[in-house]
């Protein structure tokens, strides 16, 4: 019994090292990049919340910038976009976070190598953009894709019996085409949503509304052009962007930046969680039929 002790305490001694190891990540993880720093940096800062890859959600965007909204150092936020669009309901979400946190404090936008469609509706909501000239944005549309795979199924054999209640619930549906009451009711629809993203854009962007909807024939922009048509304010970068920013927020000199969380794991956290069985954590089942702020880009 006495010669297990020892081996007992070394056990007992690794896992702790582990656990310090893992705490001592997670602060300096975050507590230099993520929510933390809203509360322990000093001076004047520009908080920067980044809205990349396809909108399929808003939650991480939406509580990032709310962190920003109530941190008393962040002077100003810049919101850097480097996406295609996606979802119309999460676009929407951060779009009215993002006119939040403007009533508040100086919100400039900056923008990566595309931000179209839903990218650029985010966009709109700051008060002003930055684009890179050669940056592709505008994409103001709406766009909803469904197929039909009637023709394969028949192919092979098979054959969907479909039992519904409701002349139209299996509107959409991939087993047979649409009929042209459901093609009306879809497009009604789809063109209640672009007028609502023109609305937006012409809000957030205080431009006539008459001169958006000339331009929102679902085209892309380059940054240059965007900035000749009055959808950008200015040619730059993303450092360019953080000048605007502190500009506008009162901060002198050279600003201290933080940049928020996203959900974005480090490495650590995806190492430990590698060996978690599967089936664990739950996850997000694939997006069915939806409304798409989105472009002719890769999604």
């Amino acid at each position: 019994m006495a010669a297990r002790h020892p081996i007992a305490r070394g056990i007992a001694v690794l896992c702790t090292v582990v656990v310090l190891v893992f705490l001592a990540a997670f602060v300096l993880t975050y507590g230099t990049e993520g929510r933390l720093s809203s509360a322990l940096a000093i001076g004047g800062r520009v908080g920067v919340v980044e809205v990349t890859g396809v909108i399929a959600t808003s939650d991480d965007v939406v509580e990032a910038l709310r962190s920003f909204e109530h941190a008393p150092s962040v002077k100003a936020v810049v919101v850097r976009v480097d996406s295609p669009g996606g979802g119309v309901a999460a676009s929407q979400e951060i779009y009215h976070a993002i006119r939040e946190l403007r009533a508040k404090k100086p919100v400039v936008a900056s923008l990566g190598g595309v931000a179209a469609s839903g990218g650029y509706y985010v966009a709109s909501a700051c008060d002003a953009i930055v684009a890179n000239p050669g940056s592709l944005t505008g994409s103001i549309g709406v766009i909803m894709e469904m197929g039909n795979v009637q023709e394969l199924l028949q192919k092979i054999g098979v054959q969907a019996e479909v039992l519904k209640a409701g002349t139209y619930k299996d509107m959409g549906s991939p087993v047979r085409p649409l009929t042209d009451d459901e093609r009306a009711i879809f497009q009604h629809m789809i063109d209640s949503v672009h007028t609502q993203f023109i609305t937006a854009v012409a809000d957030g962007r205080k431009m006539d509304e008459a001169k958006v909807r000339a331009l929102a024939d679902g085209r892309i922009y380059s940054g240059e052009q965007a900035h000749e048509l009055g959808l950008v304010d200015s040619l730059g970068g993303f450092q360019d962007a953080i000048a605007t920013a502190a500009e506008r927020g009162g901060i002198v000199g050279e600003p201290n930046v933080s940049h928020a969380s996203l959900g974005h794991e480090p490495w650590w956290w995806r190492l430990l969680f590698s060996f978690a069985p599967a089936g664990l954590f739950p996850i997000r089942p694939a997006l069915g039929l939806q409304l798409l702020y989105g472009g002719p880009f890769p999604r």
